[in-house]
């Protein structure tokens, strides 16, 4: 028995419940679903094409893995679902940091579900150049569409990804097609004028501005202002309105400036406000008229084609870039070059064509 100045010491701990000796067969049997192996690649397929949300979680997660083992099963998955998928509308969505992307979404999304369509929206947070994270909150602020069963939101960081993307968001396109999402939103970082790449993947490009920020000034800059197909100022409501107002102005004049696009579409600047839930009707309408243009003069198709090239390209690109450096003797003479450079004994451009070229015997019987 413990004695008494044990029991009041700080250091005395009280005896805990007793654990059972055996757990019930109930919670055994969750556990063990819960621990239920990897699904096949079949699986996975035919879990997509069921529009099982999780198969298709779990099949983002795989296309996202950089695991060799896990590449060569995405790979399978994605030509598995090619032929269900390219029958939706694929809108991006842009603006700087604080533009409010995310709460047009969701009233952006409700309004679709609404209107019975299926409503995927991959969202790309920006990654830190630091630690390589990343937040992925935008199920927490998009706190009423992701309680839609015909909305599904999927999270990516943008890795080391330029262009405003995620590395694989256009698999994953592919993917939530074949699961039936009938409209697919991207929600890109927001880097300003810098976001080619989601233009190369969408149908239609819908930029957010602020009123009474400078963004104005943007309008006379060509870049992300040529590639929109629509511009929306947000958080026109309260006191802003008169700025929003003069700011639709300015943005209408500005792209009167550009050419006419090759479809024949005047792009429009249209005003809305998220939080009072105004103007995203219009912006619906005016996506769906662009639509319905492209559609009858062949412009859709034609896009999607360019688009599948400029995939092309893209994957040529990230496997060269990804198999050069995975080279056994790359990594070893990387490794000399850098040294090299910290001792002031060569320059990046020579090390540089070193690589690139091959010059030293060494590569030229690389694994």
């Amino acid at each position: 028995m413990a004695k008494k100045k044990d029991i009041t010491s700080a250091l005395h701990e009280k005896g805990g419940v007793p654990q059972p000796e055996t757990l019930s067969i109930t919670v055994a049997n969750q556990l063990k679903k819960s621990r239920k192996k990897t699904p096949t690649t079949n699986e996975l397929i035919q879990g997509i094409l069921q529009k099982d949300i999780t198969a298709l979680s779990r099949a983002i997660t795989l296309v996202e893995s950089t695991a060799p083992k896990h590449q060569q099963q995405a790979k399978e998955v994605i030509e598995a679902c090619l032929p269900y998928a390219n029958k939706s509308i694929r809108i991006g969505i842009t603006g700087v940091p604080g533009v409010g992307k995310s709460s047009f979404i969701e009233q952006f999304g409700k309004l679709l579900v609404q209107k019975k369509h299926k409503v995927a929206v991959l969202a790309v947070d920006p990654s830190s150049t630091i630690s390589g994270g990343s937040i992925l909150g935008d199920k927490t602020r998009m706190e009423e569409l992701v309680n839609e069963p015909n909305a599904f939101i999927r999270p990516s960081a943008s890795g080391d990804s330029l262009g405003g993307v995620a590395r694989k968001t256009r698999e994953t396109i592919i993917l939530c097609e074949a699961a039936g999402y009938d409209i697919i939103l991207i929600e890109t970082v927001g880097v300003g004028q810098s976001e080619t790449a989601v233009h190369s993947m969408t149908d239609f490009f819908l930029l957010l501005k602020l009123a009474g920020a400078g963004d104005e000034l943007q309008g006379i800059k060509r870049g992300i202002m040529e590639m929109a197909d629509g511009i929306a100022i947000n958080k026109a409501d309260g006191e802003n309105v008169k700025a929003a107002k003069l700011a639709r102005v300015e943005f209408n004049r500005a792209l009167h400036l550009y050419p006419i696009k090759e479809n024949n579409w005047s792009p429009k600047t249209l005003m809305c406000s998220a939080i009072k839930n105004e103007g995203i009707l219009e912006i619906w309408e005016m996506i769906s008229e662009y639509m319905n243009l492209n559609k009858d003069n062949g412009y859709f198709e034609k896009n999607r084609k360019e688009q599948n090239k400029f995939w092309l390209l893209q994957t040529i690109e990230s496997t060269l870039k990804s198999d050069f450096y995975n080279l056994p003797n790359v990594k070893l003479e990387l490794k000399k070059q850098f040294e090299l450079l910290d001792d002031n004994k060569t320059t990046p451009f020579e090390a540089a064509e070193l690589l690139l070229h091959k010059k030293n015997s060494k590569f030229k019987n690389s694994p």
